[in-house]
């Protein structure tokens, strides 16, 4: 049976930056979860982020892509560079992706790691733009599939043709 790789703000956790959740409900997710199908993660508190924490974005230009090739930087509203903890979560979600099994995932769209499709512009505005965060665009790397929540039941359709 796959497996799915959830962001754990989905699954009502209090990880997100401002020490929320933006819990997720769905007849599938429970189905999933019942199913002990799911696999969750913050990859931003598996980097050492702590919570709470100030807001990050990639710099204007830049996608998860161009973060892992060196080419664009995730910076703190303040300034601060944070590349290496995005980094570093980023590889701990795909490990624990590959440990578990996981061929899918399942991630909160415009955060700087698990947007998938749409991120933040880098200018803290909260104006979003296309380009995948950094954890996204490395399971892509690997082979997972990636599906942000509003596109749950793309994932449920995936899972159902792989069964």
């Amino acid at each position: 049976m796959d497996k799915i790789l959830v962001s754990a703000c989905l699954m009502g956790e209090s990880v997100r930056h401002d020490g929320g959740h933006r819990g997720l409900r769905h007849p599938a997710l429970e189905i999933w979860r019942d199913q002990g199908r799911l696999v969750v993660l913050c990859p931003e508190v598996a980097g050492g982020m702590p919570v709470p924490r100030p807001p990050a974005e990639i710099t204007p230009g830049g996608d998860g892509g161009a973060v892992l090739a060196g080419r664009a930087r995730v910076v703190e509203a303040g300034g601060r560079d944070v590349t290496d903890a995005f980094r570093l979560g980023a590889e701990a979600a795909l490990d624990l992706a590959r440990a578990e099994g996981c061929r899918f995932a399942l991630l909160k769209q415009g955060s700087p790691s698990c947007g998938s499709g749409l991120i933040h512009d880098g200018r803290f505005a909260g104006t979003l733009r296309l380009g995948d965060g950094v954890t996204a665009a490395l399971l892509r790397a690997a082979g997972i599939a990636v599906f942000g929540e509003e596109r749950i039941d793309e994932l449920a359709a995936a899972l159902a043709r792989e069964a």
